[in-house]
C-alpha cells in the first residue's frame, strides 16, 4: 500500500492536466496517514454560499497528540482541518497562503495545511506562514511531496510517533521563530 502511493505519487506530473488526479491522490494519502485522528474526508466543500471552495476538509477526532494539542496548548480553533493542494510545478506564494487563510473562521477551524509538490525555498514559504501564524490569521503548515515520501515510508498504522514527531517540528518551525 505504502509502496504503491508512493509510485503514484511520483507519477503525477505536475500541472493543470493532472490536478485532480493529484488532488484524489492526496486525499488518500492523508485519509491513510491521518487516521483515526483526522476523519470523513470532504474534497471540493463549498462555503460562503459557494462563492468559495476547499479542496480537502478533515473532521478532527483526535483525543491526544498534535491535532488535539493545537486546540488545547496553542488555542486555535481546529474542529475540522482544512487542505488546499497546488498541483504546480513552481512554489506557492502569498495569494495561495492568503487563499487557505481566507478559508480559516473560529467555526470552521484555523489549521490547514498547504500541499505542493515542491518548495525550491523552503526557509521563505515558512517565513510567510510564520507571518500568518503571528498575525493570528491561523496555522498553515506546508507539505511536499518528499515530505509525503518519507512519512509513507515510515509509516506504521500502530505507531504514528514519526508522523507526531515530524508535525511537531514544522510546527516548531513555524510558531516559535
Amino acid at each position: 500500500m505504502k509502496t504503491h502511493l508512493i509510485n503514484e505519487l511520483r507519477s503525477v506530473n505536475p500541472g493543470s492536466q493532472e490536478a485532480n488526479t493529484y488532488h484524489k491522490l492526496i486525499t488518500g494519502i492523508l485519509e491513510l496517514i491521518f487516521y483515526p485522528n483526522l476523519i470523513y474526508p470532504t474534497l471540493e466543500l463549498e462555503i460562503h454560499e459557494g462563492r468559495k471552495r476547499i479542496d480537502i476538509v478533515f473532521d478532527n477526532a483526535s483525543t491526544n497528540g498534535i491535532f488535539f494539542r493545537f486546540s488545547n496548548n496553542m488555542n486555535l480553533p481546529c474542529q475540522y482541518i482544512m487542505v488546499e493542494c497546488k498541483n504546480y510545478s513552481s512554489d506557492p506564494v502569498n495569494p495561495e497562503l492568503d487563499q487557505l487563510a481566507g478559508r480559516f473562521s473560529p467555526n470552521r477551524g484555523k489549521v490547514g495545511f498547504l500541499l505542493c509538490r515542491n518548495i525550491d525555498n523552503f526557509d521563505r514559504f515558512i517565513q510567510r506562514c510564520q507571518d500568518t501564524y503571528r498575525d493570528e490569521r491561523g496555522l498553515i503548515i506546508p507539505l511536499v511531496d518528499e515530505d509525503l515520501i518519507q512519512i509513507l515510508e515510515n509509516y506504521n498504522d500502530r505507531n504514528n510517533n514519526y508522523l507526531e514527531q515530524f508535525l511537531s517540528e514544522r510546527v516548531r518551525m513555524i510558531a516559535i521563530n
